[in-house]
């Protein structure tokens, strides 16, 4: 095996174009890793870090640099593909602008005078001062970067909030604005329920079962992680709220986070409360009653308490329908609908039996930080000890990310495993080696499995992981059970149906949520 790397000078492409083009160039025979950059400093620092460089080149931020590692004989080849995959397209209509294509915003804003929001996904350290730029220009940001500093990002904020903008970021993988699918989201019908997230898999989940359940959606606005901090205050959702307080079709708002610091929490819900609209909110995590309880009670008559992010869909539906859902549970916290609970049981019992008495531990690998973040959560309490690279709740810090212990549950698309590469979601690869290593243990009872369709996700995420369990089912005289969940709708272009009919054909046993996978999980290592 053979590294090289080669500079293409002065050549910016969005950093989900650039993963792509990564996970591409693995696919190539011959190649083993691939990386596609822009070269700022922290970015050949992850290079180094990753080990496919000994040292960081010497570029400037807006150089792109390809590193790939394979045989001798296809390097070339494969920079030639990378080349191209760089080269500027032509449109889709085969017509040639006499226009050179725009190199600031500016511009592109004077080409586009109806533009009403701006997405930015430049590397970290110039977000903000394109974002200003856009707010100065009249513009809703959406920041897909990350690695912003929470100083700035309260400062644009602010500057949004004064002129009447939304600054949906950083950090904001997900948002539905116009029935318009912006970044990682998933195609869905256009309704009365408007959402407002500080999660981008969780609005994911919650938007896809409400298409599922026949209702649509008005709005989803993400707001990035950092925003229901108590530096930053809120300032995204409390936008986001006064946003669809003022949209005639939201007759629905379902309020979307982890657990909030106790006074934004409190501020949140005022809010809310305050636009009369039925209000549906998962904290989850969090004592959303005692949030609750420090307001008025004309104020609290108009919540309801969702525990999961399925349950968050359901209420929302039924709110919009005029109806009362019954909800019942296998593990405290995982409230599904009475009939689907019913059939996790009996799936459990006969999934079971197929077990070794060894087969005792959970091993649980999301490419969704929140799926992760909620399946903590919701098996804390059941399953003894669980370790996990993000934890949550009652979880301990996993010593060596990269190999499980016990009940592991770990979120393959945090940074320590997506530095320099593709996020799991583009590139399903690390996780299929990862599956395979697990199915291998003795001691692993139940796979724990999502599975993210929709707009920027991989073309064929299912039928990836399916070949993965067909050859890991190959090398194990007693594999472990699958479960999982897909989020997704009709729409998508992975097309839900078919990417289940893909698991299916493996054995794997399909919920309608990762609530309910959990759940499952549950029941058959504690049968």
């Amino acid at each position: 095996m053979k590294t090289e790397r080669r500079i293409f000078q002065n050549v910016y492409l969005d950093s989900v174009t650039l993963m792509r083009i990564s996970a591409n160039l693995m696919k190539l025979e011959g190649v083993a890793e691939a990386s596609v950059l822009m070269g700022t400093p922290s970015n050949m620092d992850l290079l180094v870090q990753s080990g496919l460089l000994a040292e960081p080149p010497v570029v400037k931020s807006s150089d792109l640099v390809v590193v790939i590692k394979g045989d001798e004989g296809v390097l070339d080849n494969a920079f030639t593909e990378a080349a191209e995959a760089l080269r500027p397209k032509e449109s889709g209509t085969g017509e040639v602008s006499i226009l050179p294509p725009p190199t600031s915003l500016r511009c592109a804003v004077a080409e586009n005078a109806d533009s009403s929001l701006a997405l930015i996904s430049v590397p970290g350290a110039f977000a903000a001062a394109e974002a200003l730029k856009a707010i100065g220009a009249g513009l809703n940001v959406m920041i897909f970067s990350d690695n912003v500093p929470v100083w700035q990002e309260v400062a644009l904020k602010r500057a949004a909030t004064a002129r009447g903008l939304l600054v949906m970021g950083p950090d904001c993988g997900t948002s539905i604005i116009n029935g318009a699918p912006l970044a990682f989201a998933n195609a869905v019908r256009r309704g009365s329920i408007g959402i407002v997230g500080a999660s981008g898999t969780g609005i994911q989940q919650v938007t896809c079962l409400i298409h599922g359940l026949g209702q649509g959606i008005s709005q989803a606005i993400g707001t990035g992680g950092h925003d229901l901090s108590a530096e930053v205050g809120g300032l995204t959702m409390l936008a986001g709220i006064d946003a669809l307080a003022r949209d005639d079709s939201t007759k629905i708002i379902t309020l979307i986070s982890k657990p909030p610091s106790r006074e934004v929490g409190t501020t949140i819900l005022k809010a809310a409360a305050d636009t009369g609209k039925p209000v549906v909110v998962n904290f989850f995590g969090a004592d959303t009653v005692a949030l609750i309880a420090t307001l008025d009670a004309s104020a609290c008559s108009r919540f309801c308490i969702a525990t999961t992010l399925e349950e968050a869909a359901h209420r929302s539906v039924a709110l919009a329908e005029s109806k009362a859902p019954t909800f019942t549970s296998v593990i405290p916290g995982t409230n599904s609908p009475a009939e689907t609970i019913l059939r996790a049981r009996a799936k459990a019992l006969r999934a079971q039996a197929s077990l070794t008495p060894q087969q005792t531990r959970l091993r649980a690998l999301y490419t969704g930080g929140t799926f992760c973040y909620e399946a903590q959560w919701l098996l804390g309490n059941c399953l003894g000890d669980i370790y996990s690279n993000a934890p949550a709740g009652s979880s301990n810090s996993l010593e060596n990310p990269f190999k499980s212990t016990g009940n592991t549950i770990v979120d393959l698309g945090d940074d320590v495993f997506t530095r320099g590469k593709p996020h799991p979601m583009i590139d399903p690869t690390p996780r299929n080696g990862r599956l395979i290593q697990e199915m291998a243990d003795p001691t692993c009872g139940v796979l724990l499995l999502d599975v993210v369709l929709g707009y920027g996700s991989h073309e064929d995420p299912a039928g990836e992981l399916a070949a993965a369990i067909a050859k890991g089912k190959a090398a194990t005289a007693n594999p472990p059970i699958c479960i999982a969940s897909v989020c997704g709708t009709d729409q998508d272009p992975q097309h839900l149906d078919e990417q289940c009919a893909k698991l299916e054909a493996q054995g794997v046993v399909l919920c309608q949520s990762n609530a309910q996978a959990a759940a499952l999980a549950a029941c058959v290592l504690m049968a």
